[in-house]
């Protein structure tokens, strides 16, 4: 068993596997006390006033305290975090960390913005965290490049990867917890889409070219998959949420 949950780790690509690595470590760290999450979360003052910029980066990091709902982000992260490094950017690490380094900027810009907000603002003073509003937008982002992909719900009923975020977010309603996280990471992930797939194919042009000395990191990555507008990829069978 060890030995296989091993080799699964290994063969994960490697921004997969980092990014569930530092997850899990910061998580398993503020849970036996050995991190704070009060030097991690985001808060504004903080990082422009003291220059305490690490927390741009730790807040997306910590999964708040292990409990089954960090499972439950632990495995759409480690899921849907895998095929689209694997399939969608296969060959393309670069533009794959861009694609995060996005989706979080959008993220903390959003906070940042929505606390100056009259009426709203105390709804994004508490948003400290923004790992589960990270995992959400590549699970927005999986769904609009898979959309024709049949999935079922803890074999309740079945539907098409188009509506997945949807689903998620409905069962977040369900039961009891912000739906705050889940929006955000749609409106992230639909960015994100929109300025990579949709406007492109409308004028020609593509704002999100990955700068250079982002790519000169994964300068080995020399094998690129031209993706077309209509292809699907196949997702591996789940606990709770599988193919028909």
């Amino acid at each position: 068993m060890a030995q296989a949950v091993e080799e699964w780790y290994k063969q994960m690509p490697v921004i997969t596997r980092s990014y569930l690595t530092a997850a899990i470590v910061t998580t398993i760290g503020c849970s036996l006390e050995i991190i704070s999450p009060y030097h991690l979360y985001l808060n504004p003052k903080l990082v422009v006033q003291q220059y305490q910029l690490w927390r741009l980066v730790t807040n997306f990091l910590y999964f708040r305290k292990m409990d089954l709902d960090f499972l439950f982000h632990m495995f759409f992260l480690a899921r849907y975090c895998k095929l689209l490094e694997e399939n969608s950017f296969r060959g393309r690490t670069a533009d794959f960390l861009y694609m995060l380094l996005f989706g979080a900027t959008v993220l903390t810009t959003i906070v940042l913005v929505g606390g100056m907000i009259p009426f709203v603002s105390a709804s994004f003073a508490k948003i400290f965290f923004l790992s589960n509003s990270l995992t959400f937008m590549m699970v927005y982002v999986w769904s609009k490049q898979n959309p024709y992909i049949h999935m079922s719900f803890l074999g309740l009923f079945t539907f098409t990867a188009a509506y997945l975020p949807w689903v998620l977010l409905g069962f977040s309603i369900l039961v009891g917890t912000s739906a705050w996280v889940d929006l955000l990471g749609m409106i992230a992930g639909h960015a994100y889409y929109f300025l990579e797939d949709v406007y492109p194919r409308m004028t020609g042009r593509h704002p999100l070219k990955t700068p250079g000395f982002i790519k000169a990191l994964f300068a080995d990555d020399n094998v690129v998959v031209a993706r077309p507008a209509n292809m699907r990829f196949a997702a591996p069978a789940a606990d709770e949420l599988h193919q028909d």
